[in-house]
């Protein structure tokens, strides 16, 4: 008499909405392929501009299904409306984000503002907006923050981005806790170094590379590829089971 088999979860997100963020280039473009292709259909959505187009076009283009919205997450009004009126998202995935980096002491008031209005108040707001319309419809869902490694160990020039990382994860487990009975998994994804456009000033500076390679134990840094599987990961009922958790994609950079 043979067994009978367990089988695995799906991956595949078909009629599913996802709204992505920060969605016109690096990561955040990749995720919104990724999901994509996963069969979800995507808004991709940061400020306005061409690239944002561009971004849904060459979606569309490949035969799946995106739409552009334009949003700008540090005014959380707009943002709270924005989603009222086009969701509800069955999934979202915030890769909107900004680093100014530089010595502790040197921290000037308005570079600090800056970056947790986009990395805390305007992620934690979109986290929230993207729960409240699931919430009034009573439906489950999978809420993801691009955070970082520095969510989880702190780095040289780096106090005020880590700050605003370890802030995400602590927001992160306390909307799990609260909105788990509700079928709302809230998870971040924590990359190490990407090679996108917008790390490209740290990847010509022969000291951070160096840092760089010896802390990554894999020996390379990550390309936007190595995110694309774990954001389908956590968006689809393969994770089922997972909340309030930080998936570490970062080659073994925070295993010491």
């Amino acid at each position: 008499m043979s067994m009978s088999l367990p089988r695995t979860p799906s991956f595949r997100l078909d009629g599913k909405k996802a709204l992505v963020v920060g969605a016109s280039s690096g990561i955040g473009f990749a995720s919104a392929v990724a999901l994509a292709e996963a069969g979800a259909a995507v808004s991709v959505a940061a400020r306005q501009s061409p690239k944002l187009d561009e971004a849904a076009k060459s979606i569309n283009g490949a035969g799946f299904s995106a739409d552009a919205i334009a949003l700008d997450i540090t005014n959380v009004e707009s943002v709270s409306e924005t989603i009222a009126s086009k969701g509800p998202f069955d999934i979202l995935v915030n890769s909107a984000g900004l680093a100014i980096h530089g010595p502790a002491v040197d921290t000037n008031f308005r570079d600090f503002d800056a970056v947790f209005s986009i990395n805390v108040r305007g992620a934690y707001f979109l986290l929230q907006a993207v729960a409240k319309g699931l919430i009034s419809r009573a439906m489950s869902g999978s809420l993801m923050t691009i955070s970082s490694q520095m969510a989880h160990v702190g780095g040289i020039d780096r106090a005020v981005y880590s700050g605003t990382k370890h802030a995400i994860e602590g927001i992160t487990k306390s909307m799990a806790i609260e909105w788990g009975k509700l079928g709302i998994r809230v998870n971040t994804i924590c990359p190490t170094f990407i090679r996108t456009p917008l790390t490209e000033q740290t990847f010509s500076n022969p000291d951070r590379v160096k840092w760089i390679s010896e802390k990554i134990k894999l020996g390379r840094v990550g390309e936007v590829e190595d995110i694309m599987a774990a954001v389908v990961y956590l968006a689809s009922d393969a994770s089922a089971m997972v909340t309030g958790t930080a998936l570490r994609v970062d080659g073994g950079w925070t295993a010491e």
